[in-house]
Order: C-alpha cells, then structure tokens, then sequence
C-alpha cells in the first residue's frame, strides 16, 4: 500500500507504530495460529484462549459465557478490514480508527483498490501470482435444490479486487436465495453472460494458484478445470479441519476461530469471502506449502510429475486417435 495515498492521520498512526515494535510483534503473535506437535492446534486449547466469563443460571450454577463468540464478536473486523490491518502490522481496531470508520467495513477512504467494486468486470489492478475466488449462486430447476452461478469474484493476494461480475443462468432462476446470496432479479439485470465471465475468469486462473473455500463447487458452476497442484483450498487444509473434528468446516466458521473475523452476518459478499479465504491462507501459507509438497514434491521432482502427467495424457489420446481409425 502507497503511504503517499494514505490520510495524515494514517501516516501518524504508522509512525507511532514504528516507535513501537514490540507492541507489534505481540499482537500479530495473537493472530497467528499456532502450531502443535503435528501442525494443529487442539480445540481445548483454542477454548482456552477465549475470555469467559461468569453467568448465573436458573439454578443458581454458574456457566461459562464465551466472550469471543457472543459479545466480542459482534464488535470483530471484517475480513476486507483484517486483511489491509495485517499488510500495515497493525490492529484492524487501529486502521478504522485512523479513518474514522467502523471495523466492520469493508473498505476505507481514499483507497480505490480496497473498494467492493460491484459488476465492475476486470478491474485495472495486476494479478500475481496467487489469486482467491469466491461464488454465489442462486437455485435453479422445479425444486430449486440446482443451483447456478449468479456472481464471482476474484482478488489478489493483498485483497485488492481483480474481478467481479454477476452472472446470467442459462436456466431460469426458481430460487434467487436473496437472504444468503444478496441476488436479487434487479441486479441480473446487469448480468454479464456465462460465455463471457467463464472467459474472462479463464484468462485469470491462466498460470496462477487458486485459492478459495471448497473451490471445486465454484470451478464446476463455472465449467473450468484448474490444476490440482495449483489449488490451495481451505477447506481442504487438515489443521483447518481439525478444528471441525476432521470434518470439512465452514468459511464463517474459520473466518471466526482462525482470524477473530465476522463473515456472512447477513446477504453474503463473494468479495468479502474472497478476501476472508486468501487471510486464512497467508495465515498458514507455510503449512499450505508444506502439505502440498508431500503431495506434489517440490522443484525437479514436481516437474517430473507433470512431464509424466503430460506424457500419459499424450499417450492416451493417440490411443483414441488410432481406435478411432
């Protein structure tokens, strides 16, 4: 982020920080989840770094009251906030104070890359090399139970937005899921057509590694293939899935216990999703790359693979080529 486009309040702010390093370094600690033994934190010990405090019941015994779940987290950041809040190495309580807005927006003043562009279509910002989608859909079909993309967006690896459309169904909509998906008949209006999102996410994914929550739904609803060893999904990474006993968790659910973020309170935001994915994984990019190269390898080996993966699929559609004659 240019400090030159920064407030003059964010530029005091930043060098109050300078004068105190140590400070820094806590807080970001307190937002690190930390590895144990086999790279997982336990779920007691997650319980145990949460405040509580005391209740009396009806029966006059006392309960436990999860600070971070009830009261705190009504005031916790959202994950566009979190994310600009860790590029800075400060707290998101800090950055909205410094622009005089709420931690729970979602963009700032003054800073047009971190804005929720809605329909913009490709923005003017560069993709790198790793970039983080997210999709929302809408039910098609006599029961509705199918569902069809109605939006994407896809951003950068610091939360700047790449990309974000809504989507025409090629059926026709029996269930717009408003209430989760904030897709209303007025805004498809707007829609782009399949042919031409499907094209221009293509171009995107081109060369790059693809991170998301369960991102296989979104490349199916998008009829795009990306490269296995190019996916880093979250919900796929074990020490996340050991905070829902091994079972595949939610992106609210991550988004609360890993980051201390507030996602999808109401009509969710594929922007805000987006970002709340690509801070999961900058959180635990180490361990994502780690996991990958038991599967995958790393420098020559990986080549190999796909040389011979390359090789095979040669092969196999000369095969075809020849029955075919």
């Amino acid at each position: 982020m240019n400090l030159n486009d920064l407030s003059t309040n964010w530029k005091k702010l930043q060098e109050s920080f300078k004068k105190e390093p140590s400070k820094l370094s806590k807080r970001k600690a307190n937002h690190t989840l930390q590895p144990h033994r086999n790279g997982v934190k336990r779920r007691e010990e997650l319980r145990a770094d949460r405040p509580a405090v005391q209740k009396r019941s009806g029966s006059g015994k006392s309960e436990n009251i999860d600070l971070k779940s009830s009261n705190l987290m009504k005031s916790a950041p959202s994950a566009s906030l979190a994310l600009w809040a860790e590029e800075n190495d400060i707290s998101a309580q800090d950055l909205a104070a410094a622009y005089g807005t709420s931690v729970r927006s979602t963009s700032l003043p003054n800073t047009p890359l971190l804005d929720e562009n809605i329909n913009e279509g490709l923005s003017s910002a560069e993709a790198g090399k790793y970039i983080s989608i997210d999709c929302e859909m809408v039910g098609v079909g006599p029961t509705s139970v199918d569902s069809a993309l109605a939006r994407i967006s896809i951003v950068d690896y610091h939360g700047h937005q790449l990309y974000d459309s809504f989507v025409l169904p090629k059926e026709s909509v029996t269930d717009y899921r408003t209430s989760v998906s904030g897709i209303t008949p007025q805004l498809l209006k707007a829609a782009r057509t399949f042919e031409a999102v499907q094209t221009d996410v293509a171009q995107l994914l081109e060369g790059r590694i693809l991170v998301g929550h369960a991102i296989r739904h979104d490349l199916d609803a998008l009829l795009l293939g990306h490269p296995k060893r190019h996916i880093r999904d979250t919900s796929r990474y074990p020490v996340f899935r050991q905070l829902s006993g091994g079972r595949t968790p939610s992106l609210k659910k991550l988004a609360r216990e890993v980051l201390g973020v507030n996602i999808q309170t109401g009509e969710h935001s594929s922007v805000e999703d987006a970002r709340a994915a690509m801070l999961l994984f900058r959180k635990e990019k180490e361990g994502f790359e780690r996991e990958h190269a038991k599967i995958w390898g790393t420098g020559k080996k990986l080549a190999n693979r796909t040389d011979n993966s390359v090789s095979k699929a040669s092969k196999k559609r000369k095969k075809k080529k020849g029955r075919k004659r």
